[in-house]
């Protein structure tokens, strides 16, 4: 049996949900603070970029026809991470998450031999993140995309021990894929809030996960980072020093940092074939996953090849190719 080729990085676009907040207080706050972390050129270039790519994140038969000229058999969509709205009030985020949900499994389910799904959840309200990753479950879809933080909460916070729980009892995927850096106006040049800015909020979201001990009370977990994860994997030598060096650092992790990588998922999405080679040196060959944030500008549109560039041996290139994913979902 042939391993199909898998993406577990791509993405959909639902007008309705921007339709669902249009006009909501909190939304301008929301798009200013956008607007200062991002600054004005990249905003202005963001606009177009979006704008091309709408067939490709809306119509089931584009998405199709650029899955089959990329060589991709199978994709895992995740919404937009535009569409967290982690300002929304509770009755607002629960109407929103249910109708993403909803939306987002009847598009995968135009050709369900070929997409799956992920929904979302209201970190910002964790009483109904629960209820939420069930509502996604029930619809079909495979599990749920989270942000690096929620507004005042940082991901080991204990209000979201619920989550894991279900997330862990249930083999739903939870997908880490960050959106905004709370590094702010910092990045606000070059489009430094996304190069550099997604990268950092990857590596302390997984940080927090790691160093809290969440992983230790959770080892069934099934986190994908998207993004190769960040500065971590391949930086992950500082955290094992801080963990055997001082009382703080290892008081709440069983054991070094390091040894967590070998339990997580992370999407081959680095933009380095040396970049890659490293980082399935440093979680193993197992536990990469094709990635091309499809169909965004930086993304790739070619994550077979930018895989083969990495000249891994056969055996892991098949497994991060498909094979891996294949088992994550359940399809083998």
């Amino acid at each position: 049996m042939t391993v199909p080729t898998i993406d577990v990085h791509a993405h959909i676009l639902l007008p309705a949900a921007e339709a669902l907040v249009a006009g909501l207080p909190g939304l301008e706050e929301a798009k200013a603070l956008d607007a200062r972390r991002n600054g004005a050129a990249s905003l202005a270039v963001n606009g177009p970029m979006v704008a091309e790519r709408i067939p490709r994140l809306t119509d089931v038969t584009v998405r199709l026809a650029a899955m089959d000229a990329q060589g991709v058999d199978i994709q895992l969509v995740s919404p937009s991470p535009a569409h967290y709205h982690y300002w929304a009030d509770e009755d607002t985020a629960v109407r929103l998450c249910r109708l993403v949900n909803e939306a987002t499994a009847a598009h995968c389910s135009r050709a369900p031999e070929r997409l799956y799904g992920l929904g979302l959840v209201p970190l910002q309200h964790p009483e109904q993140a629960v209820r939420a990753l069930e509502h996604a479950l029930e619809q079909g879809l495979s599990g749920v995309e989270i942000s690096s933080h929620a507004p005042g909460r940082e991901l080991s916070d204990p209000v979201y021990e619920p989550l894991w729980a279900l997330a862990e009892e249930r083999g739903a995927i939870l997908f880490l894929h960050p959106f905004g850096c709370t590094l702010d106006e910092r990045l606000d040049r070059w489009y430094l809030s996304n190069t550099v800015g997604q990268p950092t909020e990857n590596a302390v979201a997984l940080s927090h996960l790691i160093f809290s001990g969440v992983l230790d009370r959770h080892p069934e977990l099934k986190l994908v980072a998207a993004h190769g994860g960040g500065y971590l994997p391949t930086h992950i030598g500082r955290s094992d020093h801080a963990w055997r060096a001082r009382s703080d650092a290892g008081a709440a992790c069983s054991h070094p940092p390091s040894s967590y990588l070998r339990r997580i998922w992370f999407d081959s999405l680095v933009h380095d074939p040396r970049v890659l080679r490293a980082l399935i040196a440093a979680v193993g060959a197992d536990r990469a996953l094709l990635g091309s944030d499809f169909p965004f500008d930086m993304g790739t549109d070619d994550p077979v090849g930018a895989l083969r560039a990495a000249r891994l041996a056969e055996s892991d290139f098949h497994a991060v190719r498909g094979g891996n994913a294949a088992a994550l979902l359940r399809l083998t």
